[in-house]
């Protein structure tokens, strides 16, 4: 039987880049999991003295933080009260500026959808050194999570990642959905519930087929984790009947028929295959 503390050990022994002060590190904590967050991402954990996280992080990645470290909370839910972006960005600069390591967690991956890139530039202006360390998206491994392929062969050479809303909340009004319906057989939607009825209409208005299958995945990688499907033609009714759980992707395409036969995430009908991810 593989010893698993001493394999978890040999981590000290890896060749870590230095966690030095006066930076940042940019990490992306993966869509839910614990166990999808990166080596690196796991490594700053523990050398950060200052963690500035998002709403979304897993408490069970916390948990594997520095136990001197500070824990700042920078929530940003649509439609909840949010950190404004703005204070996180001055946040992180002062921390770095008297001399903490400061680690800003991010879910899912920093550069997509995830104002990294925001925040890189911000740091940039302010001569604060900083690192770049990507994570897993939801838009790709949080539908692996629920038997969706991002591509196949068969269906599929390309996929768009798309976000539900702009920064005000609204539904993005710089997007030209001819051009996205047209685009490619798999459209990905990032933070599209509270929208997803009037951009099925777009789609269906700029050429998209009503029996075309959608698949909305919510608390993609977590033992909670549901899947909700309809056609694209039905979602209205699916929103009327539904209390759709959020954060959630979306997928529109016919890589949701291979679903129920890859679908192998079912802590329930078998818990003991994933008693670790559950906590236990």
């Amino acid at each position: 039987m593989n010893n698993y503390n001493n394999h978890f050990a040999r981590l000290d022994e890896a060749h870590f880049p230095p966690f030095l002060p006066n930076t940042v590190w940019l990490v992306g904590a993966g869509p839910g999991a614990p166990g999808l967050l990166s080596l690196l991402g796991y490594y700053a954990l523990g050398q950060a003295d200052i963690i500035i996280h998002d709403a979304l992080v897993n408490s069970q990645i916390l948990k594997m933080a520095n136990p001197d470290a500070k824990l700042i909370y920078a929530g940003k839910r649509g439609g909840k009260p949010s950190t404004d972006q703005g204070d996180i960005c001055k946040t992180m600069i002062a921390n770095a500026n008297e001399g903490k390591r400061v680690l800003r967690l991010k879910g899912g991956d920093p550069f997509m959808f995830g104002r990294g890139g925001e925040e890189c530039l911000a740091l940039a202006d302010a001569g604060i050194k900083f690192r770049l360390v990507p994570g897993i998206s939801a838009g790709i491994g949080g539908l692996a999570y629920a038997g969706i392929p991002l591509t196949m062969r068969q269906t599929n050479h390309s996929a768009i990642f798309l976000t539900g809303h702009d920064e005000s909340g609204t539904m993005p009004s710089g997007v030209d959905w001819q051009k996205i319906a047209s685009a490619s057989p798999v459209i990905v939607m990032f933070m599209a519930v509270k929208h997803l009825g009037s951009i099925t209409k777009k789609l269906l208005q700029a050429g998209r087929k009503p029996d075309e299958m959608l698949a909305i995945v919510s608390n993609a990688s977590l033992p909670e984790q549901t899947i909700v499907e309809s056609s694209l033609g039905g979602v209205e009714k699916l929103l009327e009947e539904n209390e759709i759980a959020t954060p959630a992707i979306v997928i529109v395409g016919p890589v949701n028929s291979y679903r129920k036969t890859i679908d192998w995430f079912s802590p329930e009908k078998e818990p003991e295959l994933f008693r670790g991810e559950l906590g236990e």
